[in-house]
């Protein structure tokens, strides 16, 4: 059974990441204790919130150090889910200017609205388009919707990095990747059937 490591740095929504990890045949462990990212052989960054905090919390629980030796150092697949996915950007622009993981090349910035009848926050049901159909989108069919809830979007400066996109407020990221590190901007805990297959294809990685 795959060990989990759900990162706990009090930016909520982890309880329902714990339970879907479950489902999906894998030992999660809440934790933010670092003999547990060692034993580990995944790491999920989840959280929904601000920026700011996000990385204030990280930084004062003295986690970042742990995540680059654990994801940068020894490669161990790591997966960011809404504001963990977000954090992997260099920079974001929530009420200032502060300093992402710096994984990701990229921002993290407001939406701007191209419709009327657009609102922000996205909340809801949205499609998620593949560009790259294997690892965490394999067996899972491109266009399904997945679940949102957020105000901001990642803006990749590569390309090659963008690996989903949706369409709301033209187009935005909504998955990224970067050799063992994926993030996606839904929630796949709470996207039912194809949420719970992007999961277990996570735990699958090597």
């Amino acid at each position: 059974m795959t060990k989990v490591v759900v990162i706990d740095y009090n930016m909520g929504n982890t309880d329902s990441v714990v339970r879907a990890i479950e489902k999906c045949d894998g030992n999660p462990i809440l934790s933010n204790s670092k003999s547990d990212f060692t034993s580990a052989s995944h790491i999920i960054l989840p959280g929904v919130g601000a920026f700011k905090e996000g990385m204030e919390n990280i930084k004062n629980l003295g986690l970042e150090s742990i995540l680059q030796e654990q994801v940068l150092k020894h490669k161990k697949p790591f997966l960011g889910i809404c504001l963990g996915m977000q954090l992997l950007a260099d920079k974001g622009f929530e009420n200032g200017e502060f300093r992402g993981l710096g994984w990701i090349e990229g921002d993290v910035k407001e939406f701007e609205k191209t419709d009327n009848d657009e609102r922000i926050p996205h909340i809801g049901w949205n499609e998620v388009n593949f560009k790259e159909k294997k690892y965490l989108f394999e067996n899972v069919i491109s266009g399904k919707d997945m679940y949102f809830v957020h105000s901001y979007h990642f803006v990749c400066k590569k390309d090659i990095n963008i690996i989903a996109t949706t369409p709301y407020c033209g187009h935005f990221v909504s998955a990224v990747r970067k050799d063992n590190i994926f993030g996606v901007q839904f929630h796949p805990e709470k996207s039912q059937k194809n949420g719970f297959k992007i999961l277990k294809n996570f735990l699958s990685i090597a």
